[in-house]
């Protein structure tokens, strides 16, 4: 049976790298990230025959979209990876950074919310095969536990989404 994966943030860094790993164990991957070139440069590289999803994590309409596709295509997830994420340097005293701050917020918190939420129904559907490995895996930052200066938005968007895994985690654990 082979691993099916979607990883957010796909293009570079993490995402990037989580990408290469599960193409190399064999995985079927769903690609998202908002630079289509990007993605399209990552999927040759790694054989052109992985699914890629140009959008922007804080669009769900598009990430219920590209799960309706990837589902339909490879079936549901064995994992899905919220991994899209940003930072910039924001000072609250600096009115201009209200608007950074909220764009942090709604990519690294709401963008993780709605990468998972259309994926959890065929996950709970498929739970019950035997040996079914299935994980909800969301990217967070020690500056979540512990804030970073000049980072206000970054260290407050990511100790919120180890606030939601958590609550998450709780919430999926009868479901295996």
């Amino acid at each position: 049976m082979t691993l099916k994966v979607f990883i957010t943030g796909a293009s570079t860094g993490i995402g990037e790298a989580l990408a290469v790993y599960y193409a190399g164990q064999g995985a079927t991957l769903g690609l998202a990230a908002r630079r289509a070139e990007f993605l399209d440069g990552l999927n040759r590289r790694l054989g052109g025959t992985h699914a890629t999803f140009a959008l922007d994590v804080r669009d769900a309409p598009a990430l219920r979209a590209a799960a309706a596709d990837f589902i339909a295509r490879f079936g549901a997830p064995d994992i899905v990876i919220a991994n899209a994420g940003v930072s910039a340097g924001t000072l609250i005293e600096n009115a201009e950074d209200l608007e950074v701050f909220r764009q942090i917020m709604d990519t690294n918190v709401f963008g993780m919310a709605a990468t998972f939420a259309p994926f959890i129904p065929a996950l709970r559907a498929a739970g019950g095969e035997p040996g079914k490995m299935q994980r909800l895996v969301g990217i967070a930052s020690v500056a979540g536990i512990r804030g970073l200066p000049g980072a206000e938005a970054y260290s407050a968007s990511k100790a919120a989404a180890i606030s939601y895994l958590e609550s998450l985690r709780l919430e999926m654990r009868s479901g295996g």
